[in-house]
């Protein structure tokens, strides 16, 4: 048994993190001789949370590595892809279809769901908070609100949607950076104040990491942000103000008083950042105040999941689907000028998009062909870049 309660990748490869139903499935099939009937499945999404307009896909590389060495194809929407569920025509989109016979791969629907599903969620809240805050700095400050286990995912996840930097080590690590943050409350009370608190930080920790001083531990945030100016002077980058929700009252004005005492007195190239309850819905009227850098956690790390689901839509080469979904093996065609999405049966000859006339390519490609992985993987560096690209072409709608 494991010290923690986490799967192993043996237990995911294994189908041991399924669904009972998928081991009696294979149970039967395998009984009856069926185990090896040819299938084409899809996995869409019908409808997105909190009345989202659109979703960036993720976890496409955890995917890859589930259907390594099992004999199936797979093709996929690049991962880093901006998506609606529905095209033009209202036709839901494949994000990803899986060819093989159904026996090979019917107990991993469970874990490939449970990759896309949270890494994606995770992935567009964060893609949204980037488009609340235009272009301030945005770190991820919100492993401590989830299992311990899944801090790189997480971490990986935000970054790729949009986010500056992330706050854990494993997180780090995951995305080839440097971890980022500031100071906790308790390394101020340890060192009995807050100038001294500041003051070893400044003296200690690496001259590369941003002097960035907590500044509501004890009494007012403006008294304590003109003090820790007046300590540590032109080595100060900034001030964090992490008030806890009882006593915020209205956080743009504090963060207005904050900026005005401090340029007031000199202290003009400090930085305000903020953290505390955060998401994109608050984010907007605290860029307006003056805030250049926010923390945000919980509301990324604890982000909804996406609703997906896989369904069969051939059996043997021939057309089948159950109720309410459209069978076939399908293309998704892409503009890449208005970012249009076109759905067709595979087979289908490019189009024109619909909506703006352009030339429309092919979305998905091949990532798993037997079983070997044949696309390489991009860097969170290069998918980041990717959807900060089409976020230009996407907005949001803040009104709760």
């Amino acid at each position: 048994m494991n010290d923690f309660h986490i799967a192993s990748d043996e237990d995911i490869k294994s189908g041991k993190t399924t669904d009972v139903y998928f081991a009696r499935t294979e149970k039967i099939l395998e009984a009856e001789g069926k185990s090896n009937i040819e299938v084409v499945a899809e996995i869409t999404s019908s409808s997105l949370p909190q009345d989202w307009e659109w979703a960036v896909l993720s976890g496409v590389d955890e995917v890859a590595k589930l259907f390594e060495d099992v004999p199936v194809n797979v093709w996929t929407l690049p991962e880093g892809t901006i998506f609606k569920p529905y095209d033009i025509n209202g036709i839901r989109v494949p994000l990803l279809i899986i060819e093989g016979p159904y026996g090979s791969f019917s107990a991993l629907e469970t874990p490939m769901l449970g990759f896309l599903c949270h890494a994606s969620g995770v992935t567009t809240k964060s893609a949204r908070v980037r488009k609340a805050a235009g272009d301030k700095n945005i770190l991820a400050f919100g492993i401590r609100r989830m299992h311990p286990a899944m801090a790189p995912m997480l971490d990986r996840a935000a970054y790729i949607g949009g986010l500056d930097g992330v706050s854990s080590l494993a997180g780090a690590e995951e995305i080839g950076k440097e971890p980022m943050g500031t100071m906790p409350h308790a390394l101020i009370i340890v060192m009995g104040g807050q100038v001294k608190a500041w003051k070893a930080f400044d003296k200690h920790i690496s001259k590369d990491v941003p002097r960035v001083a907590l500044v509501d531990t004890y009494s007012d945030e403006k008294e304590e942000a003109i003090k820790a100016a007046e300590a540590l002077q032109e080595n100060l980058d900034g001030v964090r103000l992490d008030t806890p929700g009882s006593r915020k009252g209205d956080f743009a004005s504090l963060i207005r008083e904050v900026r005005w005492e401090l340029d007031a007195r000199g202290f003009d190239h400090v930085d305000i950042v903020v953290s505390g309850g955060l998401d994109e819905y608050t984010i907007p009227s605290l860029v307006e105040a003056g805030a250049e850098s926010f923390g945000v956690g919980t509301s990324v790390t604890n982000a909804p999941v996406l609703n997906l689901a896989m369904d069969i839509v051939e059996v043997k080469g021939k057309l089948s689907a159950k109720r309410g979904k459209l069978s076939g093996k399908k293309e998704v065609w892409k503009c890449s000028n208005c970012y249009t999405s076109l759905v067709s049966l595979k087979g289908k000859k490019e189009p024109e998009c619909p909506k703006c006339g352009g030339k429309m390519k092919s979305g998905l490609e091949l990532l798993v062909k037997d079983g070997e992985i044949v696309r390489d993987a991009f860097s969170p560096e290069e998918i980041r870049g990717k959807v900060l690209d089409q976020l230009d072409h996407f907005e949001i709608n803040l009104e709760e």
